[in-house]
Formats: C-alpha cells, sequence, structure tokens
C-alpha cells in the first residue's frame, strides 16, 4: 500500500532504462481518502513491445558495496528500522545474522514520510538525511532488507535532486546471509 511498493516499481522502470515514470504519492490509499474515482472492472491486456536499456549504475552487487564499505567512498544508506539496524531486533528471514554493514546510516524509511503517506517535502527530506549524517555530496548507495524500501530511499534522493545514487538490490537479505561479510551492531 502507498509508497511501499511504488518505489520498487519506480526504481525498476528506471533501471530498464525509462525515464518518464511517475508515483501517485501517497499511493491508493491517500487516492481512496481523497474520494477519487476508482472501477473494479477487469484491466484490459494488450500485449505491447518494450525496449530494454539496463542502467548499471542504478543498482549495485554484494562485491561493490563491500568495496564501497571497506574505501568508504560511498555513503551507504540503510532504510530498515532502527532497531533491525542496530541489531537489537531479530530479522524476519530464518538464518540471517543481525546488525548492518560497517559504516551505513540509518534513515528509516517511515521517516521519508508524512502522516498521510506523502512524500516529505524536499527541505524535510534533506534534514532527515543530514541528521542521520548523511553527506549528500558524495555518492549513495541504498540498501534495506530485501531490495524493496530503500527504492524509497532512492526517489527521496531524487526528489531532493541528488542523481549520484544507486540500490543495493541483494541488501541485507544477501548481505546478513554471508558469514564472510563483517557486521557491525550498535
Amino acid at each position: 500500500a502507498g509508497m511501499f511498493s511504488a518505489a520498487r516499481v519506480w526504481w525498476l522502470f528506471r533501471l530498464m532504462g525509462k525515464s518518464d515514470i511517475a508515483v501517485l504519492d501517497g499511493g491508493y490509499p491517500k487516492w481512496l481518502a481523497e474520494g477519487r474515482e476508482v472501477e473494479d472492472m477487469a484491466p484490459i491486456m494488450r500485449d505491447r513491445h518494450i525496449t530494454v536499456s539496463r542502467q548499471n549504475h542504478l543498482v549495485k552487487d554484494v562485491t561493490q558495496v563491500a568495496a564501497a564499505s571497506k574505501l568508504k567512498d560511498h555513503e551507504i544508506v540503510d532504510a530498515r528500522s532502527p532497531a533491525r539496524f542496530r541489531g537489537e531486533e531479530a530479522e524476519p528471514r530464518e538464518g540471517l545474522r543481525a546488525g548492518h554493514i560497517p559504516g551505513s546510516k540509518n534513515v528509516h524509511y517511515r521517516s521519508l514520510l508524512s502522516s498521510d503517506g506523502t512524500m516529505k517535502s524536499p527541505d524535510a527530506l534533506k534534514k532527515v538525511f543530514e541528521v542521520a549524517g548523511v553527506d549528500l555530496k558524495r555518492p549513495v548507495i541504498t540498501s534495506c532488507g530485501s531490495g524493496v524500501t530503500a527504492a524509497i530511499l532512492s526517489l527521496a534522493l531524487e526528489r531532493i535532486g541528488h542523481k549520484d545514487h544507486s540500490l543495493y538490490d541483494g541488501s541485507w537479505a544477501e548481505w546478513g546471509a554471508f558469514d564472510y561479510l563483517p557486521v557491525e551492531k550498535g
């Protein structure tokens, strides 16, 4: 509902080379709350051709994130809840270690949204990132539990004009499963 999956779809279309993508701010719940028109008819499906041009700069893999963590040449920003980020709350996926990628910062995705589910203003978004210690002059890699809510961070970065960002698609589901990768807590 709301921004949760919409931002991920936005990011996936961009990853595949599509740039004219819009997100309904506040999503379907806000649309309904405003009393806007909806219908329950089955959609009309048509075959369409789409040309894909993968934008590799928008995605990072585990090797690239490990290098960024070690070299400290990117800001790594984790969208999970503060308790999960600090390693104080168990991960919902069995077998994952608790904690976060060394050197990463925590910006819980919900902190970017207003009470009605819309994204905060650009000035308010900048403030959230700055309070979390994120240097917005540096390239940013977004992460979360599985690559879904990290896209909300990416959408927020795009909204404030920060174009040098990418998403770690494996996110904690991948990093936390590999025993050879370092983990920080606290």
